[in-house]
């Protein structure tokens, strides 16, 4: 069978959630491969891909604007392969035309409709059409979650059993191990990038309100995105630069020590289709304290401290506790250490090669 795969993007430097799940997928397909020939679509060679067997080959199809659904369509058009996956959603928009194509695409959230304030208008527009469209023309989905399934049957009506539930895995480079000197003496850390979704502004307001008797900071780490900036404004009018710590995009390398180092990891999101951070703070052997909405609570179980993230108050008291006691932070980490033993990307692989198998 061949598979076509889109990976294009991998061809940004600085990877998030989308970008994280398509490579350590790909990482864990390339390992495992089965009986089948693999093309690697992208608009621009990625600046790193992970070692590929001789039956993946990729194809860069060269091509900016509307990539998806020009260039990619196109060459689609000339040279179909049996069962195209779409790891990010976009389904290119000739695929019902193509009669012996079979499409398997990943839906990773529907953050859009819970919380449309916290994207542009063309945004809400664009997620809409686009998860509507693969809702359609998809042949199977992937949801990362039973949470997303459930909104997409809600959103869309789609049936049910289309839907395949694949949750993500957490690396092996998260480990404790990690763990070093950090400039912070004692800290919290989230990770995301700064926009309203992510609920810091009120993590932000939660921190300052904690006991003042503490020498425990909070670092920030993520790119800024849509209505980031003011972030920075409110540290300062609080008077707590020098407790809270707006770091930018972290490199690799800099989060496995991070996460490593934390007193705790902190995820205030008020929505997620999964929630990958949690599982990597977890396997890092750090605490969690998280939000107690959408996907998040399915993912961490009982191994994290859960708050509600529309109340700066609980979330002060969940922070505070954690501060406080040793006792509850080595439980969640004893737990949190064996909870990610049931999330690894070689599963999510065989599970979705399973499904690109059964689709053609």
């Amino acid at each position: 069978m061949r598979i076509g795969i889109d990976i294009s993007r991998l061809a940004t430097r600085q990877r998030t959630g989308t970008e994280r799940y398509t490579w350590e997928l790909l990482a864990a397909l390339a390992a495992d491969p089965g009986p089948h020939t693999y093309l690697l679509y992208t608009r621009e060679l990625p600046v790193d891909l992970p070692a590929l067997p001789p039956q993946m080959k990729v194809r860069v199809v060269p091509g900016r604007r509307l990539w998806t659904h020009i260039h990619l369509a196109a060459e689609l058009f000339r040279d179909c392969p049996d069962v195209l996956f779409v790891p990010s959603h976009v389904v290119p928009w000739n695929t019902p035309f193509l009669r012996h194509l079979q499409v398997v695409t990943t839906v990773h959230d529907l953050g859009f409709l819970a919380f449309p304030a916290a994207h542009t208008t063309f945004q809400n527009i664009y997620l809409r059409l686009s998860t509507r469209w693969a809702a359609w023309a998809a042949h199977r989905i992937i949801a990362i979650s039973h949470a997303t399934a459930h909104d997409l049957v809600r959103y869309t009506g789609m049936d049910a059993r289309r839907i395949a539930v694949i949750a993500h895995g957490v690396a092996p480079v998260f480990a404790p191990t990690h763990a070093t000197a950090q400039p912070y003496h004692r800290f919290f850390l989230t990770v995301g990038t700064l926009q309203p979704r992510k609920n810091l502004q009120r993590l932000i307001e939660a921190f300052i309100r904690m006991p003042q008797n503490h020498d425990t900071q909070l670092v920030i780490a993520g790119k800024v995105g849509w209505l980031g900036e003011p972030l920075q404004a409110l540290i300062d009018a609080a008077g707590a630069r020098n407790r809270i710590h707006l770091v930018g995009f972290v490199p690799d390398a800099t989060l496995y020590g991070l996460l490593a180092s934390a007193r705790a990891f902190v995820f205030p999101s008020l929505y997620e289709g999964f929630g990958m951070p949690v599982l990597e703070a977890m396997a890092s052997g750090t605490a969690v304290v998280c939000a107690n909405t959408s996907a998040l609570p399915e993912v961490a179980g009982d191994a994290a401290v859960l708050f509600d993230p529309l109340s700066v108050e609980s979330m002060c008291t969940a922070l505070t506790r954690v501060d406080n006691d040793d006792a509850l932070v080595a439980m969640c980490v004893e737990r949190g250490l064996e909870r990610v033993q049931h999330y690894t990307w070689a599963r999510c692989a065989a599970q979705t090669r399973a499904v690109l198998e059964g689709s053609a």
